[in-house]
């Protein structure tokens, strides 16, 4: 729930922040300036605030995930070549018009990196909370684990873990296949 909530936000502001330099000046510093923090530094705040239920981890999840997809939307319309947009309002397309088939198409890839992105940083943010504040979940199981120096369970957990990555991953470069198929062609 919270890397799709933070797909459906991350990726329209990302643009919008990418083809329109106030907004970018209004979100960029924010998002700048919480980046970099370990997601589980401010865990605790947000425990204290919502509790130790789901809106503190959905709240976590939702701020792990949105700053590399809102990045890299940033940086996929800053790639865009200046002629495919001008082009465009030549052929008389108007400013909605060519947000959805020029600059939109052009930012997939790059918006497919971010959401891959974001899915593993959520994904371990996800894991790394379950170890802190949690009664349940594979982090959980895997702490639980060492304390009792039960090894095996641990490998499972790292194991189950892994493979659930990669399967989640593999769903995403699917879906990438699909919508944007150039991408794998190497075209542009």
């Amino acid at each position: 729930m919270a890397f799709a909530l933070s797909a459906l936000t991350a990726v329209p502001l990302g643009i919008l922040s990418g083809f329109h330099p106030k907004i970018r000046a209004a979100f960029d510093p924010i998002v700048e300036f919480y980046r970099p923090l370990p997601p589980l530094g401010y865990y605790a705040l947000l425990v204290l605030w919502m509790g130790i239920d789901n809106a503190s981890k959905i709240t976590l999840l939702y701020l792990a995930g949105f700053a590399p997809i809102f990045i890299a939307c940033v940086s996929g319309v800053g790639k865009i070549r200046a002629d495919l947009v001008d082009g465009a309002y030549t052929v008389g397309a108007n400013s909605r018009q060519v947000m959805v088939y020029v600059i939109f198409p052009a930012c997939l890839p790059d918006i497919f990196t971010g959401l891959r992105t974001s899915l593993g940083v959520s994904y371990t943010t996800l894991v790394a909370a379950e170890m802190v504040a949690a009664v349940s979940g594979i982090g959980w199981m895997v702490l639980d684990a060492s304390k009792f120096l039960r090894s095996d369970i641990v490998f499972v957990g790292i194991i189950i873990m892994g493979l659930t990555g990669i399967l989640l991953d593999q769903v995403l470069r699917a879906i990438e296949a699909r919508v944007a198929p150039w991408k794998s062609r190497g075209e542009s």
